[in-house]
């Protein structure tokens, strides 16, 4: 785990900031600088339709290089799969961008039925989507070298600058929120440029046209990706999709911001999944299937602590942030919170279950798994939309994430013998458990922001007490050791 636990620890330092300067535009900039509820969630449909658009754009490459290359022995196999990682996503967006621009006026008039504003900028969640694949598939040339870092860097951190440059322009009137608009595709299109750039700089193929020796395959496996991508896609965007066909544009904001806060709980695996993908592919390829099993108790364990302290520390100062805001609208998102951060631990267990499907000879049942959670989402989401408001969205992904993210579970237990629990998983729970209700009911009464310090040295303190106490994690203790001998 020395080149995970390494750059993992490298790439959690970069989310965290990328999360912090998100949080500023969050819970700040995007509320009281844009001053606009309308265009705050304008911007989150937009990106959301192209994030859901991303896997088609692409074909589904950028996993196929991460599947594939480790596996090839000669450069020039590599190069022909880096080459055709370009080209194959020109054959889909060609094409689609024409139909596209046939049919345009019914699809902006059909996306924007009940809300107007959209229509406008319809177009521009293609160009998004094209931007954001283009990212991920450099990105992967990048993974495939066992470097994550630096992308993450550009990831997490340059698009969300970039945001926050501009929603100070729009607050001095040096822009206006239309502009903005545009300026959110711009920097999307630069951080695609910046990633290819540095990607060419660590690896630069001859470019060919000549296919791989397994082209059909890798054609075979893209198709699946690509589907079960979009499906996955649907799961973590389509709720941002739906909110406006049912609702104000302005709840996907006040929705958005409970997302937002509550995703925290997901950045050690965000930061992990980096370089456990690459390295779970090279395993299965080498047919090291103890490797793989190893990996995957000790990523389970390891993210489901941090995972559990960040959990906490969201949930029990959640009111907290909601004051700073102070903006009583938005306050609406506490249950979102919760809900949504319940389902981000859960899925923290899971350790690398998605690594291995998706790289293993089963990578078929992804995309069976992700038709199916795309159309319980969907379902799920029509129907608690409909009851609850933005609320029963919440509801809707915790309830699908739970039932698939078990069968998953017990799909790769059944097929390789192998499952992410450890006897330490249900003591971390039991200790979230009971960390989480007394000082649910335990508040300071000062500032809101030194009441969130308070109680998060509190509860960061008690609770890695507790955890080295209990040798719960090797690799945390072994972290601890280290610096403490330091």
């Amino acid at each position: 785990m020395g080149i995970v636990l390494n750059q993992s620890f490298k790439n959690t330092l970069i989310l965290i900031l990328g999360f912090a300067i998100g949080a500023l535009n969050t819970l700040y900039l995007y509320i009281h600088f844009l001053n606009n509820d309308a265009y705050y969630g304008l911007i989150i449909f937009l990106l959301s339709t192209a994030a859901i658009l991303l896997p088609l754009t692409v074909f589904g490459m950028q996993h196929a290089v991460v599947k594939y290359f480790s596996s090839y022995k000669d450069k020039q196999q590599k190069d022909n799969l880096l080459s055709w990682s370009l080209i194959l996503p020109m054959l889909i967006i060609i094409p689609l961008g024409l139909v596209s621009m046939y049919l345009y006026d019914f699809i902006s008039d059909w996306i924007s039925e009940e809300n107007k504003l959209i229509k406008k900028y319809t177009y521009l969640i293609f160009l998004c989507a094209i931007f954001m694949g283009y990212f991920e598939v450099f990105y992967a040339w990048t993974k495939v070298q066992m470097n994550s870092v630096i992308g993450n860097f550009i990831r997490e951190v340059f698009a969300r600058v970039c945001a926050s440059i501009l929603l100070v322009a729009v607050f001095l009137n040096w822009i206006s929120p239309e502009q903005f608009i545009y300026g959110i595709v711009i920097a999307y299109f630069l951080r695609m440029l910046i990633m290819m750039l540095y990607a060419f700089s660590l690896y630069l193929p001859e470019f060919t046209f000549q296919k791989p020796e397994n082209f059909k395959e890798i054609l075979n496996y893209s198709l699946y990706i690509i589907l079960a991508g979009s499906a996955g896609a649907l799961l973590l965007e389509i709720d941002k999709f739906m909110i406006p066909q049912m609702e104000q544009i302005t709840e996907v904001a006040y929705y958005a911001v409970g997302i937002y806060i509550a995703s925290v709980v997901a950045i050690p695996s965000r930061a992990m999944q980096q370089i456990t993908h690459p390295i779970t592919a090279e395993y299965l390829n080498t047919k090291n299937y103890k490797g793989v099993e190893e990996l995957y108790k000790q990523s389970s364990i390891n993210l489901l602590v941090i995972g559990g302290l960040l959990f906490l520390l969201i949930n029990l100062n959640v009111i907290d942030m909601y004051e700073i805001i102070n903006k009583p609208q938005y306050s609406v998102g506490v249950s979102i919170v919760f809900l949504i951060s319940i389902s981000e631990l859960y899925k923290l267990i899971l350790g690398i279950n998605g690594a291995i499907l998706t790289n293993s000879k089963y990578y078929r049942m992804f995309f069976y798994f992700s038709i199916g959670m795309a159309a319980c989402v969907i379902f799920l989401n029509k129907v608690l939309i409909n009851a609850l408001g933005i609320d029963g969205a919440a509801l809707a992904t915790l309830i699908t994430i739970f039932i698939f993210s078990t069968i998953k579970i017990w799909y790769i237990n059944s097929k390789m013998d192998m499952h992410p629990f450890t006897p330490k998983t249900m003591q971390v729970i039991g200790l979230i458990a009971v960390l989480f209700f007394p000082f649910h009911f335990f508040d300071f009464t000062f500032h809101p922001i030194v009441n969130i310090i308070l109680k998060s040295l509190m509860i960061t303190g008690i609770y890695f007490a507790l955890i080295v106490r209990l040798n719960i994690s090797d690799d945390i203790n072994g972290l601890v050791s280290k610096y403490f001998k330091k």
